[in-house]
């Protein structure tokens, strides 16, 4: 799955889980606590693959999944440019000293997994959007 695939999907997912949680009369708030990872992983099990088997995606105590990516992440699935040969399809637009280029053969994919921003409490509360492609409308890049 591509890029975008992903990208489309997973915005659905989250859009479902945000309406039904607006149905139950919570707010702000309560949404971005009921998005806690100890919480997610229990009743969102189809959110993320990696609830399956019970394992976060950042090694961090208090991780919250409302992003579920960052709003600096940049790709494009038929790639960004091309460095020594090989083909960049994705980025981090501030350059984060925690993240870090992973080449794979021909192929370079942004590897943010040391990277903690976008799922601390404080950094969703500045950025939060009901809408979930509101928050990440920069990450297709050249669009």
């Amino acid at each position: 799955m591509g890029y975008s695939e992903w990208f489309e999907k997973h915005a659905k997912k989250h859009k479902k889980i945000v309406e039904k949680l607006q149905e139950r009369g919570l707010d702000k708030e309560k949404i971005l606590e009921y998005f806690c990872y100890d919480n997610m992983v229990k009743e969102e099990v189809d959110f993320c693959p990696l609830y399956a088997k019970n394992k976060k995606c950042h090694d961090m105590e208090k991780l919250n999944c409302y992003m579920c990516a960052c709003p600096n992440f940049r790709f494009n699935d038929e790639g960004i440019d091309t460095i020594e040969d090989k083909v960049r399809y994705s980025l981090c637009a501030i350059d984060s000293p925690d993240g870090k280029a992973g080449v794979y053969g021909k192929k370079i994919h942004q590897n943010c997994s040391g990277c903690q921003v976008p799922h601390h409490k404080k950094y969703i509360e500045e950025h939060f959007d009901l809408e979930w492609k509101n928050m990440m409308q920069k990450c297709h890049y050249g669009s």
